[in-house]
């Protein structure tokens, strides 16, 4: 998706919005539905992975989310922005996964042979340092930074997306950089700690 962006950029070709990509979409142009899968599903899904915590739901997560969006795309408002419209439905998809993975935990009849299933296939240790540091926050958190800095969403959509006021997607935002920035420092700070004291200082 990345290389069809930069090969659209360098062509000097001025790509569709993606609230007429919608529009259109709405209308009943699939070619545009499928342009508009393609520009935002990349950080949706990994919305969807670092939300979930599992990746190996993030698949599923993304099919049924466009599922819903198809499902809902007469309700979207011409001319408002539409990834809050999206992150919107993909929060929906994520708590109705969780209920629903959730209660099916607690309905699995238990037996000598019953494995409970792996909440993570991507342990937390594996994934890379900037999405492991995000894992660790409170998912209100998480899910605003991801916003705000994986997707370009404003305050205000965000907010909007989140069905909350600015002022608390900023308080959520500003902990959430703070407890980032104690963590990066604290990863620096790591190696220079261990390797500080000298064989004599025992």
């Amino acid at each position: 998706m990345e290389d069809r962006a930069k090969a659209i950029a360098e062509s000097g070709v001025v790509a569709p919005s993606l609230e007429l990509l919608m529009e259109k979409y709405q209308q009943g142009d699939a070619a545009a539905g499928d342009e508009l899968f393609l520009q935002v599903s990349g950080p949706l899904y990994r919305f969807m992975a670092l939300q979930s915590g599992d990746r190996r739901y993030a698949d599923d997560l993304l099919q049924e989310l466009w599922l819903r969006v198809h499902t809902a795309r007469h309700s979207y408002q011409p001319g408002r922005p539409v990834l809050p419209w999206l992150y919107a439905i993909a929060r929906f998809v994520k708590v109705d996964s969780y209920r629903k993975r959730r209660a099916e935990r607690f309905e699995e009849p238990l037996s000598p042979q019953f494995d409970p299933p792996a909440e993570r296939t991507t342990p937390i240790d594996d994934l890379p340092e900037m999405d492991r540091m995000l894992a660790a926050l409170p998912e209100s958190q998480r899910e605003v930074v991801l916003m705000l800095k994986v997707s370009g969403l404003s305050l205000e959509e965000v907010a909007r997306a989140t069905a909350s006021s600015v002022g608390s997607v900023k308080q959520k935002a500003h902990r959430a950089y703070a407890k980032l920035r104690s963590t990066l420092r604290e990863f620096r700070k790591g190696p220079e700690s261990g390797t500080s004291k000298g064989p004599s200082d025992g």
